[in-house]
C-alpha cells in the first residue's frame, strides 16, 4: 500500500468535511486495483443492529448490502476475527449466493480480512472478489491485511470513529466528515450541500448561532473541484469597520500611515479556492458595494489602489440574521442580498432536529471528549440523558458540546448524573429585558433602546462581544450604537 498516499488521506480526513462515502470507496478501489481483484467491499460494523453494512467499489446493482454477524464470508470474518479465503471451484457453504442471484454477478474467489482499530476492536471487514489471475494466495491476504490496517487508521481520523464501537443505540449513519445527524431536516441540508459543491455557484448558509454553518461552508468547498485550493475565512463581525476593507482587499504601499509595503488581502489569499464570508449580515454598508462589485465582476481594488485586481474565487457566506429584515431596515443592500442567495442552505436549530439526532450528537461528543480528556470509563446516566432531551438548546450544537465537556471534566466519578450538567434552567433571550433594567414611563424608543443596551453591557462587565451575543446583534452593530450615543 502506498504509505505516502495513506498519510495524505489521513491528513485530509482530520481536517476536511469530505463526503465519507466517496473516501471509503477510494480506499476500497485502491485495494481492489493493487491486488488485481474485480470487485471490493468494505463492510462496517453497525453495533446497534448487530450487522455489517457495505461500502462497495464497482457495484452498481445494489446501493447497500447488509449482513448479519456470522452470515456470509464477511459475516464469518466479523464473528471470528480471522481472515477467510475461498478458492475458485470451492463451493463454500458460507458464501451468501443470494447477492449473486440478485445481481447476476458470479463470485468465483474471495479474500476477506478483519479491520481492527488500535485497541484491536473490530470495526469492519475488507473483502475482495475474483482475482484476475487465479486464486488469492497467502501473500495477497498479507497485503490485504496491510490495507485493512490502513483503512482502520483512516477511519480513526474521521468522525465515524465515534460510531464504530459497541453500546450505541442509533444505527450507523453518516454523510460528511465532522457533521453528525440523520434527521430529515439534515438530509435536506446534505442534499443541498452536495448539489452546491458540484457547481461554482455562490452559496448563502443561514441558521441560528451554534448550528454549524462553517462546517457546511467547509463541506461545500472540500467536496468541490476547488478542494485542493485554499479555504479562506473572513469574520465580518470580528473586525472594526475601518479595517475590514483592508482585511478583504489588502492595500497598496503608502495607502495610509505605516503602510510601508503592499499587502494582499483575504480575497487574493483565496485565489483558486473558496472565500467564506462569515456573519455577512454584520458587513458595514460602506463595504457592501465593493463586495457587490467583487461578486458581479470578480474584480476589486486594494485600499489606495487604482489598478483593478482579478479574483478567481468561489463565494460562500453565512449569517444568523434575517437578511430580508436587514434589507427592509436599510442595513443591507438588496442587490447584494440577491447576489449572495443563488443557493440557500438553511440549517435547522437543534430543537427541530428530533431526539434521534440529539442522541447521535450526545454519543458522538461523549466519545470524542472522554477520549480527549482520557476518561474512557465515564458514562452518562439515563436521568442525565433525559435532562438533555428536555433542554431547549438555545445555543444549539455548540452549547451541547460545551455542556458535555464541562460534565466530562468536572464529574468526580465515572457516572455523569443530571446534577453534573450545567444547564441554564431559563435560557436568556435577546428579546427579554434584563433584571434591573429601569425604563421610565414616557421614554422614547431611542432612550429605551439605549438604557437596555447599556444595562446589558453592564451585566457582562463591559465585554462588548458577550453583550452583543446576549442582545442578538453583531459586535460591529453594538459599537455603532454606542458611538451614536456618545458612549465610546
Amino acid at each position: 500500500m502506498d504509505t505516502a498516499w495513506l498519510a495524505q488521506l489521513r491528513g485530509r480526513l482530520e481536517e476536511q468535511e469530505v463526503d465519507l462515502d466517496q473516501v471509503l470507496r477510494e480506499l476500497v478501489s485502491e485495494a481492489t486495483r493493487h491486488l488485481r481483484a474485480d470487485r471490493g467491499t468494505l463492510y462496517l460494523v453497525d453495533h446497534a443492529r448487530n450487522e455489517l453494512v457495505s461500502r462497495v467499489a464497482r457495484l452498481e446493482e445494489i446501493a447497500e448490502i447488509r449482513l448479519r454477524i456470522g452470515e456470509g464470508i464477511a459475516g464469518t470474518v466479523a464473528a471470528h476475527g480471522q481472515a477467510v479465503v475461498v478458492s475458485e471451484g470451492q463451493e463454500d457453504p458460507r458464501l451468501a449466493r443470494r447477492f449473486d442471484e440478485m445481481t447476476g454477478y458470479r463470485t468465483r474467489s474471495v479474500a476477506a480480512v478483519p479491520v481492527l482499530n488500535q485497541n484491536n476492536g473490530l470495526v469492519g471487514v475488507l473483502q475482495l472478489l475474483n482475482k484476475a489471475d487465479g486464486d488469492f494466495e497467502a501473500s495477497d491476504v498479507a497485503a490485504l491485511s496491510t490495507f485493512a490496517k490502513g483503512v482502520a487508521e483512516a477511519l480513526g481520523a474521521t468522525s465515524l470513529r465515534s460510531q464504530l464501537h459497541p453500546g450505541l443505540r442509533q444505527p450507523l449513519s453518516f454523510r460528511f466528515n465532522h457533521i453528525v445527524g440523520e434527521s430529515s431536516a439534515m438530509q435536506r441540508v446534505y442534499d443541498r450541500t452536495a448539489r452546491a459543491a458540484a457547481t461554482d455557484a455562490t452559496v448563502l448558509v443561514h441558521g441560528e448561532s451554534g448550528t454549524g454553518k462553517e462546517l457546511i461552508a467547509r463541506a461545500v468547498h472540500y467536496n468541490s473541484e476547488r478542494s485542493d485550493k485554499p479555504f479562506v475565512k473572513v469574520d465580518c463581525a470580528a473586525l472594526p469597520e475601518g479595517l475590514i476593507e483592508n482585511e478583504l482587499f489588502g492595500h497598496e504601499r503608502g495607502a495610509f500611515t505605516g503602510a510601508d509595503r503592499s499587502t494582499e488581502g483575504k480575497v487574493a489569499a483565496a485565489r483558486g479556492g473558496t472565500l467564506f464570508l462569515d456573519e455577512i449580515g454584520e458587513l458595514p454598508l460602506s463595504v457592501q458595494g465593493k463586495l457587490l462589485r467583487l461578486l458581479q465582476d470578480h474584480t476589486f481594488y486594494r485600499v489606495g489602489g487604482t489598478t483593478p485586481q482579478k479574483a478567481s474565487v468561489r463565494f460562500v457566506a453565512a449569517t444568523n440574521r434575517s437578511l430580508t429584515t436587514e434589507v427592509s431596515d436599510g442595513r443591507f443592500r438588496q442587490d447584494l442580498y440577491y447576489r449572495l442567495r443563488v443557493v440557500e442552505i438553511a440549517l435547522p436549530p437543534l430543537r427541530a432536529r428530533g431526539g434521534g439526532d440529539l442522541d447521535r450528537l450526545i454519543d458522538h461528543f461523549l466519545y470524542e471528549l472522554t477520549t480527549h480528556h482520557k476518561r474512557p470509563r465515564l458514562t452518562l446516566s439515563e436521568g442525565a440523558r433525559a435532562e438533555l432531551h428536555a433542554h431547549p438548546w438555545p445555543g444549539n450544537v455548540r452549547e451541547l458540546r460545551h455542556v458535555l465537556e464541562s460534565a466530562v471534566v468536572l464529574t468526580p466519578g465515572d457516572f455523569i448524573g443530571a446534577e453534573q450538567l450545567s444547564l441554564d434552567v431559563e435560557p436568556p433571550t435577546p428579546l427579554g429585558v434584563p433584571v434591573g433594567c429601569f425604563i421610565p414611563d414616557g421614554s422614547s424608543l431611542r432612550d429605551a433602546e439605549r438604557r437596555f443596551v447599556l444595562h446589558t453591557l453592564d451585566q457582562h462587565d463591559g465585554n462588548r462581544s458577550h453583550a452583543a451575543d446576549a442582545l442578538g446583534i453583531g459586535r460591529n452593530t453594538l459599537l455603532r450604537k454606542l458611538k451614536e450615543w456618545g458612549e465610546v
